[in-house]
């Protein structure tokens, strides 16, 4: 019987139709080189990261993993903050289906929620695939957070109270890192923001088959994505949880964690399956399936009533974790 794949929203539907020649949806292992020169990078160029004077900006380069090169930071922090105390810290792990963008990409949402909430954000730049294959990304993102917490004071942070996000192979690693940082005693943030995150190299749910050919990012895109990553060990036996978070068998001692993603979206199943999970572990976590959503809609068609929904979601986890 063939998988009848979910609708699209209406809104988000006249959005996607207007995207569909800027977006690779079936992206190939020849098209990657092509895809990190699209015009999605151009644009991300020309964003005012100071969200109209209210941050000040600042590009660090800091100490990378062992033997390995310097990463680049972006820092935006309050220019005129409403309290003298340290702030809290959003540490943002940008997305590309790990083989595209940098530290700018999808750095809007965090900016806006940190504007609304009184926050600093650090974007990490890490590794690409396949380049640099696992572990080089979630390794960079390790880097990027322990520079970010031994060093929160010096940019009007608050070591206590990072908040780690990131929006789908950024919300992949995020997970990964949550893990990873748990493993090794490393920072312990308070919260996990995963944005449609890609959490699950195997790329067989029933979702994955249902959205096959649709979106913004199918079967064979996420194909190329986890293959980079990992090669030909992808959809094996031996795949590490840091760097597909969904192969963990612990999830316990985990910080708490905002999960949403859209009904019409290949990782639909396998984000309801991790924060199903998370409960089973003992953990916490709020979960939003959005109704016609694909994949990163709120970023695409920020004025659709789904997309506001999405994003009043998001700050109002936040302002509760945050005891606001």
């Amino acid at each position: 019987m063939a998988m009848i794949p979910p609708p699209f929203d209406p809104e988000l539907a006249a959005a996607l139709e207007a995207l569909k020649d800027m977006l690779p949806q079936q992206l190939t292992m020849d098209d990657i080189v092509e895809a990190r020169q699209g015009p999605g990078v151009q644009l991300l160029a020309q964003l005012d990261l100071t969200m109209g004077g209210f941050f000040e900006v600042e590009d660090r380069l800091v100490p990378g993993p062992e033997d390995a090169p310097e990463i680049s930071l972006l820092i935006c922090r309050p220019a005129d903050p409403a309290t003298p105390d340290p702030l809290p810290v959003i540490y943002h792990v940008h997305g590309g289906g790990m083989v595209v963008g940098n530290n700018r990409l999808g750095v809007d949402a965090p900016l806006a929620w940190a504007r609304e909430l009184g926050a600093v954000v650090v974007s990490v730049e890490y590794r690409l695939a396949p380049e640099n294959p696992h572990p080089a990304p979630v390794e960079d993102v390790y880097a990027g957070l322990l520079w970010t917490a031994e060093h929160a004071a010096e940019i009007g942070g608050d070591a206590e109270r990072i908040i780690i996000a990131g929006a789908s192979a950024g919300g992949g690693l995020t997970a990964a890192l949550a893990l990873l940082t748990r493993d090794r005693k490393g920072p312990r943030p308070i919260g996990q923001v995963l944005l449609c995150p890609m959490l699950d190299d195997r790329n067989d749910t029933p979702s994955v088959h249902q959205m096959a050919g649709r979106g913004v990012w199918d079967r064979t895109a996420n194909e190329t994505g986890w293959t980079a990553l990992l090669g030909a060990a992808r959809g094996g036996p031996d795949v590490s949880e840091y760097a597909a978070a969904s192969r963990a068998t612990d999830l316990s001692g985990l910080p708490p964690a905002f999960l949403d993603v859209g009904s019409a979206e290949t990782f639909r199943d396998e984000v309801v399956e991790y924060a199903s999970r998370l409960w089973q572990a003992g953990g916490v976590a709020e979960l939003h399936v959005w109704p016609g959503g694909f994949h990163g809609f709120d970023g695409f068609a920020p004025q659709a009533a789904v997309s506001r929904e999405c994003r009043g979601a998001q700050v109002r986890w936040l302002r509760r974790l945050l005891g606001e």
